[in-house]
Formats: structure tokens, C-alpha cells, sequence
């Protein structure tokens, strides 16, 4: 007989459930023969503790998690950031905190099924999709979340930890970045006893050296393979049951993966810190375990890739991929750091300011000259650069860089450097975002569906090319063109939609979560290149709910909500066209928080979702492709690639 206990441990102001599922003995041999059972700190005693963001992150690693568990009888442990109440629903009408706790329960029915004995939460909010780490970890609070994170290291002392890849690559979630960056510091902060020693003192916790961190998906360095398709007892292999366990997140849209193919693939995993000897690879994550207390020590990590130059030549790239350099530099784990290039948007049209830094590491003062090379039909102000740095000192030069007006195609930047025999070069990927002009029109353009009142003011196209995402077929299949005017107190925005199936499946009461059925996302940025949304005024517009009704809400910024609560004076219309439907919108600047006086450049995106399912169940996502003014994989959550418009 199998019992199902659940029990739950008051951790300061939060109460944290442990998921457990111990087995009875029925054996004829009875009590006397059972082993005691495990009791206090050894009840907690864990081997792999997986370290996420949202309930259904452990997709990725759930095959080796099953096999670890259920094969290997290990005992493991999942730890969640947030309870994912930010995310859709494919199943309900659950939005927000109700949401939390469906998907919570979803998530114990999946790892019920993977084996995984014990669940945590750190009781973050799920806020919104944003690139940004940086935001996430100060909407949070770093300090307190790494906090609860180095409580339950302490009090579950696993051998390992599994976690997220944090590089700030295009289309990654800041929150699964967060989650990485808590793992990766709670590495050394738990066994570190000036770190949150009143866990010690107040809670009875002593310090604990995990012995191996790994990121999922594999890398440089150590890279551990762990196979899926060797069957389990009871004969079903860990990727079937992985998948069996993944149908549970059915209000993510999960209900039909118990067969799919890439869950068969082996796992693989870098990895990052360890107590035991690095090695060329692993097919293990328990390999070299158990490790003596007072033998594990954390290991320098061999061969970190670093130049033995005097001289260091880079460009300085956009703020996100700045800060993950610095920060796995001094976490010391350069050699498994994603290699990011030097990624640099750059205004198409326009001469733009890219930074090159020449740091002297050396203890002699360096001179010379700096070869720059762009990309055919590029600008540069000037190929050759002079440059005088003194020992220990870094001089920060200004190179000029324009983009052809009709381009978004990402182009090479080189700057090469020759120090005595040596020859130094730096790259940068200048990502082109596209310009316009928004003419300043005496009396304000009808918002009626009609032409008429807009003739003559600037047209700007997204093509079926500019993807985001998905696929698009043809022009007919999804494409659009808008024009952009103001009066100095108000944006006007007109767009016509070309698109050969409009959907509606949204009801009048679920006006939220655009992304899933036809709809335009209007994105501002009052900075003109912030590092995230928060400060942004984003709004996804519905051309027609289920009665017919044009509805919008704003998404993903510091207001959320429909625009009836969240910005009260923006005006919208919306009408059906012969190609797909038109939507005219007035949104005035104090919505958007700017003035025409103090502001004249904003950052601009306007992206296009067509879902093309004609019997789309009334709230179903039914997302296939995004396309934008400024395309790129998660340009939604990343102003610094949205276009730029400039007040007439």
C-alpha cells in the first residue's frame, strides 16, 4: 500500500510544502525487519536539487530527473522561483494568484509522476515576460530571494544542483536568467558562514557545500550526457514517463507531450562549479559522490579563457550582455560563460556612437593605431583610430557607425590593434533597428476606419519577412503597414493588417495575454533604449472579441490591465478590411508618460500575432507567428532593439 503524505514546514513568513511519497512495508517479515526510518535533517537529505523559475521549467531535464529518481532511486528536490501565475491559460479562467494555484497543482501531479519527492517555492511573482535579470532581481529582491534559497541548500544539503542557463540570449526569460544567478551564488553562499548566518543562529541550519552545480544544455568544459531510453523498473523508459509526467501543465498548452520525439534525446549538462576533479566527460551528475565533508572543497575551474595579452581590446555591447560578463567573471566560471557577441543596436540611417574600450593590463603605457572595418554599404566616421593608454588604465574610444536606411540585417564590426608582434581584434554585431519620422498634423486624423484624414503621412511596412517568430506563408498570410502622426499631445497610430483568417476567440471578460489569437502590440519606450519594460507603455490590442467589440489591455509593463483601468483616455477603433482588418488608435503622451516638450525621440515596436485556427476554442492560444517593425526572437521584452521614431 502506498501512502501520500503531505506536510509543510513554517520557513519565517513563508510556508514551504515538501511533497513526499514513502512506501509502506507489507512484507511478511514485519516490523522488526523495516529499517528505521529516516528522521530530521535525514528525512531532508537530498541528492539533485533542480533549481527553476515556473512550474513547467523542469521540462528540459524531466527525462533525467525521472531517471534519477525512479531508476537510480536518488531523492530530488525541485525549487521554484514563482508559482508561474504570470503565465497563459489554456484551460480556464484562473488569471493571476488563482492561476498560481492551478499550476501549482498541475506541477505536483507532474512531479509525482517524474519521482521528484520534494517541491519548494520561493514565493516570487511571476510579474511579466521581460529580458531583463537585472529587473527581475530588484522586483524580487535579490538579497531575500537568495535568502530562501540558501535556507533550503542548508536544510535539504543536496549533492547537486541543476539548473537554467543564465546568458541573456535573445528569447530567454529574465526569470529563468534569475534563477540561474540564485543557484550559481548559492553555490558558495550556503556553505559561506557570513552569508545569512542567522539561519545558523535562529534556525537550527548548519552551512552546506553543494558538491556540483550544473546548467542544463551543454557547453564548454565538462559536458555530462545522461541517456533517456533505458527502461526503468516497470519497463517504460525515463522519457516516457517524462512525458507522461509533462501532460500535466495542460493550461501551458502541455497535454500532448507525452510522445514527443526530442524527449528521447540524451540530456546533456555543463558543468559549472564542483568539489571533485573536473573532467573531459561525464555520463553522471552523481560522478566522484559522496565527497567527505571536510573534503569538499570548490575547485578552480581549469584553463580559464583569458587572453595573456598586455592589451585588451572590446566593444562595449548592450547593458544586458555587459553585466553577464562581469558577473560570470566574478562568479569565476569564465570557462563555461556563454560567448556572446559583442551584440550593439544601432539606429538604421543614422550615425551612431559604439564604444571601444583598450584596457592596459601591462606596466608599460601602449600607443598605436586601431584598424576599423565594417560591413559593405556601412559608414564608418573614421577607419583609423589613435590610442594612448597608460599601464593599468582603460581609455574608452567613440567610433561612428551608420546603418543603410533599409536594412535590418546584422552586420560585423572589427577592430583590429597591433601591440609589438602581437595582433588584437575585437568584433561587434551591429543589430540595425529600423527609423521614422512622425510629422506633427494640425487637427487630429479621424479614428472612423477610414483613409481619408490620413493621406499623406509617412507609410512604414512589416513585411511577412520581419519574423519574430513561427512562420509566416505570404503577404496575404500575415503582413502589415501603419503610419504614425501627433499634435503634440497625443500619438495617432493607423494600421492596416493583412491577414487571409482573422480569429476571434477572445471573450468580452478575458481581455489579457494578446499573444493568443490575432492581435497588434503597440510597444513605446520613453528612454529610447531601456534595458526593460518596465518604465514602457506596451498594449496588446484584440481587432474583435467573441461579440465583435474592438478590446485592448496593456501588457508587460508597470501598468497592466485593460486599457478601461490602465489608460483610461486611449481611443481605438477597429474595422474588417477586404485583406484582414484595420485598427486605429490615439494614445495621449500623458498615457505614456512623456511631453512633447521634453521628449522628441521614443523607442518604437509594433508587432503583429496571427494565430490562422478556425476553430479555435473560445481563450486557446493559438499563437503561430509574430511579426515586427523590429524583429528578433523576445524583441517584446527588449527595448533596446525596438525601433526609434523622432517627433516632428
Amino acid at each position: 500500500m502506498r501512502l501520500l503524505f503531505f506536510v509543510a514546514l513554517t520557513f519565517g513568513a513563508a510556508v514551504y510544502p515538501i511533497f513526499n511519497a514513502p512506501s509502506a512495508d507489507t512484507s511478511s517479515a514485519g516490523a522488526d525487519a523495516s529499517p528505521s526510518p529516516r528522521q530530521g535533517a535525514e528525512l531532508l537529505k537530498t541528492d539533485i536539487m533542480g533549481v527553476f523559475a515556473h512550474p513547467d521549467d523542469e521540462t528540459g531535464i524531466a527525462a533525467t530527473l525521472a531517471n534519477y529518481s525512479l531508476g537510480k532511486g536518488k531523492i530530488v528536490a525541485n525549487v521554484y522561483c514563482t508559482r508561474g501565475e504570470g503565465g497563459g491559460n489554456m484551460v480556464g479562467t484562473q488569471w493571476g494568484a488563482s492561476l498560481g494555484i492551478l499550476r501549482e497543482a498541475e506541477l505536483r501531479d507532474c512531479l509525482g509522476r517524474l519521482g521528484v519527492r520534494y517541491c519548494y517555492f520561493l514565493d516570487q511573482e511571476d510579474f511579466f515576460y521581460t529580458e531583463s535579470v537585472a529587473a527581475t532581481l530588484q522586483k524580487w529582491g535579490k538579497d531575500e530571494t537568495l535568502r530562501r534559497l540558501v535556507r533550503l541548500v542548508r536544510a535539504l544539503r543536496p549533492e547537486v544542483i541543476v539548473t537554467m542557463n543564465p546568458a541573456p540570449t535573445p528569447g530567454q526569460h529574465g526569470h529563468h536568467q534569475a534563477a540561474a544567478v540564485l543557484a550559481t551564488e548559492a553555490f558558495a553562499a550556503a556553505a559561506d558562514p557570513a552569508r545569512f548566518p542567522e539561519l545558523v543562529s535562529k534556525e537550527g541550519l548548519s552551512i552546506w557545500q553543494v558538491r556540483k552545480l550544473y546548467y542544463s544544455g551543454g557547453g564548454h568544459g565538462t559536458v555530462a550526457t545522461i541517456a533517456v531510453t533505458d527502461p526503468l523498473p516497470g519497463g517504460k523508459t525515463p522519457a516516457q514517463v517524462a512525458g507522461e509526467g509533462l501532460t500535466n501543465h495542460r493550461s501551458q498548452a502541455f497535454g500532448n507531450y507525452a510522445n514527443s520525439p526530442w524527449l528521447r534525446r540524451s540530456q546533456a549538462f555543463t558543468l559549472v562549479k564542483t568539489v571533485v576533479p573536473f573532467a573531459e566527460a561525464e555520463t553522471d551528475l552523481l560522478r566522484g559522490l559522496p565527497v567527505a565533508e571536510a573534503n569538499a572543497k570548490p575547485l578552480s575551474a581549469p584553463g580559464p579563457r583569458q587572453s595573456d595579452s598586455p592589451v585588451v581590446l572590446e566593444f562595449v555591447p548592450r547593458l544586458a550582455i555587459a553585466n553577464y560578463r562581469q558577473w560570470t567573471k566574478a562568479q569565476r566560471i569564465e570557462h563555461v560563460a556563454t560567448e556572446l557577441p559583442a551584440d550593439v543596436p544601432v539606429v538604421a540611417g543614422e550615425a551612431n556612437d559604439i564604444k571601444l574600450e583598450v584596457r592596459n593590463r601591462g606596466s608599460e603605457p601602449v600607443a598605436g593605431d586601431i584598424q576599423l572595418n565594417a560591413a559593405e554599404g556601412w559608414q564608418l566616421k573614421e577607419g583609423v583610430m589613435k590610442y594612448r593608454v597608460a599601464p593599468g588604465k582603460m581609455e574608452a574610444l567613440h567610433v561612428k557607425l551608420a546603418a543603410p536606411v533599409l536594412t535590418l540585417a546584422d552586420a560585423e564590426l572589427t577592430a583590429t590593434a597591433q601591440i609589438g608582434t602581437a595582433s588584437l581584434k575585437a568584433f561587434a554585431r551591429a543589430h540595425p533597428v529600423p527609423h521614422a519620422k512622425v510629422p506633427r498634423v494640425k487637427s487630429p486624423p479621424s479614428l472612423d476606419g477610414s483613409d481619408t484624414s490620413w493621406a499623406g503621412i509617412p507609410v512604414n511596412y512589416i513585411s511577412p519577412t520581419n519574423l519574430a517568430q513561427g512562420q509566416v506563408k505570404d503577404a496575404s498570410d500575415s503582413s502589415a503597414r501603419f503610419r504614425l502622426a501627433h499634435d503634440r499631445k497625443v500619438l495617432f497610430i493607423d494600421v492596416e493588417v493583412n491577414d487571409d483568417m482573422i480569429v476571434t476567440n477572445i471573450a468580452p471578460d478575458d481581455i489579457r495575454g494578446h499573444w493568443r489569437s490575432d492581435s497588434v502590440e503597440i510597444c513605446i519606450d520613453p528612454v529610447g533604449g531601456a534595458e526593460n519594460t518596465m518604465g514602457c507603455f506596451k498594449v496588446g490590442i484584440f481587432p474583435f472579441d467573441t461579440t465583435g467589440v474592438v478590446r485592448a489591455a496593456r501588457d508587460a509593463d508597470a501598468n497592466q490591465g485593460p486599457i478601461e483601468e490602465s489608460a483610461p483616455t486611449m481611443r481605438l477603433v477597429s474595422r474588417r478590411t477586404l485583406t484582414g482588418y484595420r485598427i486605429q488608435a490615439a494614445i495621449p503622451f500623458r498615457e505614456i508618460g512623456v511631453s512633447f516638450a521634453k521628449t522628441r525621440r521614443l523607442g518604437f515596436n509594433l508587432i503583429v500575432y496571427d494565430g490562422d485556427k478556425a476553430d479555435a476554442a473560445v481563450g486557446e492560444n493559438i499563437n503561430k507567428s509574430r511579426i515586427a517593425w523590429s524583429p528578433r526572437p523576445g524583441v517584446q521584452g527588449r527595448p533596446e532593439d525596438w525601433g526609434r521614431i523622432d517627433l516632428e
